[in-house]
Order: structure tokens, then C-alpha cells, then sequence
């Protein structure tokens, strides 16, 4: 069964910056790409980042290229998302996820940016 725990959200003010982490458990990780979405209140979900396998190949859409970077450990099955410069209009709860439409995501992580 696909496991998926997300961490290290918090309260930052504009410019600042937060690491997420993801640990996952129940698939073979290591394998396979992996996403993170976010959903801010009375929003659609929204892709925010992908990475291969092999962390060659990352993903952004343009609202956070720049100042988003997914990373990933195979080897202690945990991915992270190092959110940077973030704005006010980045508050949301953020998930990781098998894919861009939050496939099996797990519970996420709060993140608030305000002054």
C-alpha cells in the first residue's frame, strides 16, 4: 500500500524560505517519478513539481520555477521540496504524490506566507 507523509510546513513571512519532506513507504520509491501538489483554500489542486527517478529530470510550472526545488534520497525512500522567495499567493497545503494530479498524496503539509 502506498504511503505517503508529508512534513515541515510552517508559518514564513514573504521572502522566506521552508523545506517539505515526504516519506514514503509501500512501493518501490526508487523507481518511480514523483510529484508534489499543492491546494490553496477554495482552490483546484495544482502541480507544483515533479522528478524522475533518478532526480536527472525536474519539472516546474512557471508560478514557482525559480524558486522551487524537488530533490530526492532513494536510498531513505524520502523526497523534499525546498520552497524559496515564497509569496503570499503560495499559501496552500502541499502533498507529495505518485503524479501531477496527487495520485495516492498523502495527508500534506500547511504552508502560510504572510506578513
Amino acid at each position: 500500500e502506498v504511503q505517503l507523509v508529508e512534513s515541515g510546513g510552517g508559518s514564513v513571512l514573504p521572502g522566506e524560505s521552508l523545506t517539505l519532506s515526504c516519506a514514503a513507504t509501500g512501493f518501490p520509491f526508487s523507481t518511480l517519478p514523483m510529484a508534489w501538489v499543492r491546494q490553496a483554500p477554495g482552490k483546484e489542486l495544482e502541480w507544483v513539481a515533479d522528478i524522475s527517478p533518478g532526480s536527472r529530470i525536474m519539472n516546474y510550472p512557471d508560478s514557482v520555477k525559480g524558486r522551487f526545488t524537488a530533490s530526492r534520497d532513494n536510498a531513505k525512500n524520502m523526497m523534499y521540496l525546498q520552497l524559496n522567495s515564497l509569496k503570499a499567493e503560495d499559501t496552500a497545503m502541499y502533498y507529495c504524490a505518485e503524479d501531477r494530479r496527487g495520485r495516492s498524496r498523502g495527508p500534506g503539509t500547511l504552508v502560510i506566507v504572510s506578513s
